[in-house]
C-alpha cells in the first residue's frame, strides 16, 4: 500500500461532497428568475426589462409541464411502490428458503432491494425536479447576449442530477454495507455480506426497468400524436401552442429521457458494484475490508475527478460561440478519463495490498494478483467507455461525415433517407461491439472475471459527468424551438423572438449528440456488467455447493444450455415487439384525442386563438395508455 488511508472515509466524503455540489448547482440554476428580458452575460440577473405578458406565458408553460412529469411519476411510482412490496416479500421467502432458512440473509437482500429501489426512485424523481426547474430558466438565458449562461444553466442542470445520483447511489450503498457488517465482521462471512448486497443493483434495475419502459412509451407516443394530427394533418408546428399534445411531449423528454435514464445508469452502477463485490469478497481474507471494497473506492475518485473536470466547461473554457457547445461537452468525457487513469492507480496502490490472492471463477486455481493488474483492468474499461461516446458522437452529430450524409439522403424521399439511416446505425455499432470484445478478452486474461467487473466499474467510474452530459440534452430540447431535432421548447410555444429559438436549437442539436452518448455507455455498460453479474452468479452457486457445480464453468455445448441461449437471443427481440406496439397503441389514443379537440373546437386552429387548448385531457390520457401498456413488457422481464 502506498499511502495508509481509510477507504470508508474516501467514499464517504466523496458522497457527502457529490451532494453538496449538486445542491450548489441548484442553487446556482435557482438564481435565474422566470422573467423574459434581454441582457448581457455581463450585467445581473435581476435587471432589465421585463415583458410581463411573455413572462406569465413562459410560467404558464413551466407550470403544465411540471404538473404533468408530477402526476406521470406519482402515478408510476405508485404502481413500483406496490411492486416494490410484493417482490421484496418474495425475495426474502425464496433467499430464506434457499440458505436454509437463513432469516438474517434473507432480511438483509430484501432490504438492501427496497434500498435500490428507493434511491433509484428519488434519484429520477430528483432528476425530473431540477431538469422541469431548469428548463424554463434556460429559455430564459438565452434571450440574453451571448452563450455562456444559457449553457452554464443547462449544464448545471445536468450536474444536480449527476452529482445527486452518485452521490446518494454510494452513501447508500456503503452505508449499508457497513450496517451489514455488522452481523458479519468476519473477513470469511463477507460473501454473505456481498450477495445480501446483490439486492440493491436488482432493486435498481427493476425501477430503472419500469422508468425506461413506461417513460419512453410514453415520452415517444406522445410524440406520434403531437406529430401526426398537428404537423401532419392540420399543418401547425408540433410545439405550437393550439397543439394539445404540446405540453404532453415536453414532459415525456423529462420522464422518459431525464429519469428513465438516471435510473437506467444507476442500475448498472449498482449492479456493477455489487458484482464486484460478490467476484472480490475473497479479497478481504487477505487484504482486508479496504481491498475488498475497492470497486466502491474506484467509484468515490470518480466523483473528485468529475467534479475537477466540471469547471471547464463552466470557468476555465467557457461557452462563447456555437462552435463551443459540443466541444465544451466533448472535453468533459476526455479529461475525465484522462485524470482517472492516476487517480486509479492512485486507489489501487492506496487500498490494495502488494499481493493478494484470489479464486478463479472456473477451476480450483489461486489467482495472484497485484494493484497494478486491478489498475489496468480500470483503465480499460473507462478509455473502452470513451472511445464508446466518441464513436456515437460521430455517428450521431451533424458536425460529421454520416449525419450530413444521412441529410443528403433526404432530397429523393423519406425512403431512402430510412434506408440510409438504418444502414448507418447498423454500421455505427461496428466498433463499440469491437471495443467491448478487447476489453472483456483483456481484463479477463489479466485478473479473470473480477478483472471483468472492473472494467464495468472503470466504466461507469466518470458516471457523474455522462449524466451531466445527457440531461443537458432533454434541458436544451425542452428549452428549444420548432426547429430543434426532437422539435420541443418552451421558446416555440412562448413565442419568443427568433434568435433566442436559434440559440436554444443549436443547444439542442448538441444535446440529441449528448444523449446517444448517454444511451451508448448505457448499452456498453450494461454488456459488461451481465457478464460480471453472470460471473458472479457462478461464484455463489461454487460456494454455496462446495465446488459441486460449476467447477469448470458452464458448458455451453450441453443441449439445455444452448436450448435457453437461443431463448435468451429470442427475449430482446419479443420485448423490442412489445414496447413497439405498445407505443403504437399509447400513441393512438393520444392521435385521437388530439383530433377530438380540434373537431369539438375548430376555433383552436385559428391563428390567433382565443381559448386554449385542453392540455390536462391529453396528459392524463397519455399517463393512462403508457403505464397500462407498461405492464406486458415489464411482465416479460420479470
Amino acid at each position: 500500500m502506498l499511502f495508509q488511508t481509510s477507504a470508508t472515509a474516501i467514499i464517504i466524503s466523496a458522497a457527502i461532497l457529490a451532494m453538496l455540489w449538486a445542491l450548489i448547482q441548484f442553487l446556482l440554476v435557482s438564481r435565474i428568475p422566470v422573467r423574459s428580458e434581454g441582457l448581457s452575460d455581463s450585467t445581473g440577473l435581476v435587471s432589465g426589462s421585463n415583458d410581463e405578458a411573455t413572462t406569465r406565458r413562459l410560467i404558464e408553460i413551466y407550470t403544465a409541464i411540471y404538473e404533468g412529469a408530477e402526476s406521470f411519476l406519482r402515478a408510476e411510482y405508485t404502481i413500483c411502490a406496490w411492486f416494490i412490496a410484493v417482490f421484496s416479500i418474495i425475495i426474502f421467502v425464496l433467499v430464506s428458503w434457499g440458505t436454509g432458512w437463513d432469516f438474517a440473509r434473507g432480511t438483509f437482500t430484501a432490504l438492501s432491494f427496497v434500498l435500490g429501489a428507493c434511491t433509484s426512485i428519488l434519484s429520477g424523481y430528483l432528476g425530473m425536479k431540477v431538469a422541469v426547474y431548469s428548463n424554463v430558466r434556460t429559455t430564459v438565458s438565452a434571450q440574453k447576449s451571448g452563450w455562456t449562461l444559457c449553457f452554464n444553466t443547462a449544464f448545471r442542470a445536468g450536474a444536480v442530477m449527476g452529482f445527486a445520483l452518485c452521490g446518494l447511489g454510494i452513501f447508500m450503498l456503503y452505508v449499508s454495507l457497513l450496517a451489514f457488517r455488522i452481523h458479519y465482521p468476519l473477513p470469511e462471512d463477507w460473501i454473505y455480506l456481498t450477495e445480501c448486497m446483490t439486492g440493491y443493483g436488482l432493486g435498481g434495475s427493476s425501477i430503472a426497468m419500469f422508468g425506461r419502459v413506461g417513460g419512453g412509451i410514453y415520452t415517444k407516443a406522445a410524440d406520434v400524436g403531437a406529430d401526426l394530427v398537428g404537423k401532419v394533418v392540420h399543418g401547425i408546428p408540433e410545439d405550437d401552442p393550439r397543439n394539445p399534445a404540446t405540453i404532453a411531449d415536453n414532459v415525456g423528454d423529462n420522464v422518459g429521457d431525464v429519469a428513465g435514464m438516471g435510473s437506467d445508469l444507476f442500475g448498472s452502477f449498482a449492479e456493477a458494484t455489487c458484482a464486484a463485490l460478490v467476484l472480490g469478497s475473497s479479497i478481504g481474507m487477505s487484504g482486508g475490508w479496504d481491498a475488498m471494497v475497492f470497486p466502491v473506492a474506484v467509484s468515490a475518485v470518480g466523483i473528485f475527478v468529475c467534479l475537477i473536470c466540471s469547471f471547464i466547461a463552466t470557468d476555465l473554457k467557457p461557452v462563447k460561440s456555437e462552435a463551443d457547445v459540443e466541444s465544451a461537452l466533448k472535453i468533459q468525457l476526455i479529461s475525465t478519463t484522462i485524470l482517472m487513469i492516476p487517480a486509479v492507480w492512485l486507489a489501487a496502490e492506496t487500498f490494495l495490498p502488494d499481493e493478494f490472492q484470489l479464486r478463479a471463477t472456473v477451476g480450483l486455481d489461486i489467482l495472484t494478483l497485484h494493484p497494478w493488474q486491478a489498475t489496468v483492468c480500470v483503465i480499460m474499461g473507462a478509455v473502452g467507455g470513451l472511445i464508446i461516446g466518441l464513436v456515437t458522437e460521430y455517428y450521431t452529430s451533424h458536425s460529421y461525415k454520416p449525419v450530413r450524409e444521412l441529410a443528403d439522403s433526404c432530397k429523393t424521399g423519406a425512403a431512402t433517407n430510412m434506408i440510409y439511416g438504418i444502414a448507418l446505425g447498423y454500421k455505427s455499432a461496428i466498433i463499440p461491439v469491437l471495443v467491448l470484445a478487447i476489453v472483456v478478452y483483456g481484463s479477463f486474461t489479466i485478473a479473470d472475471m473480477y478483472g471483468v467487473s472492473l472494467a464495468a466499474i472503470g466504466f461507469l467510474s466518470n458516471l457523474a459527468t455522462g449524466l451531466t452530459i445527457d440531461v443537458y440534452g432533454p434541458v436544451c430540447d425542452n428549452a428549444g424551438g420548432e426547429y430543434s431535432s426532437k422539435c420541443t421548447g418552451i421558446a416555440e410555444m412562448a413565442e419568443l423572438e427568433p434568435y433566442v429559438r436559434e440559440k436554444t436549437d443549436a443547444l439542442d442539436a448538441a444535446g440529441n449528440t449528448t444523449a446517444a452518448i448517454g444511451k451508448g455507455f448505457a448499452i456498453g455498460s450494461a454488456a459488461l456488467v451481465s457478464l460480471a453479474l453472470f460471473g458472479a452468479f457462478v461464484t455463489r452457486i461454487r460456494h454455496s455447493s462446495g465446488d459441486e457445480l460449476f467447477q469448470d464453468g458452464v458448458n455451453m455445448l450441453q443441449p439445455l444450455t444452448f436450448a435457453f441461449l437461443i431463448i435468451g437471443g429470442m427475449i430482446p427481440f419479443a420485448f423490442a415487439a412489445m414496447t413497439m406496439k405498445s407505443v403504437g397503441v399509447a400513441a393512438m389514443e393520444m392521435v385521437m384525442e388530439v383530433q377530438r379537440q380540434f373537431d369539438e373546437k375548430p376555433h383552436l386552429l385559428d391563428a390567433n386563438p382565443t381559448k386554449r387548448s385542453n392540455y390536462d385531457a391529453y396528459i392524463a390520457i397519455s399517463i393512462i395508455a403508457s403505464l397500462k401498456e407498461m405492464i406486458p413488457p415489464g411482465a416479460l422481464v420479470i
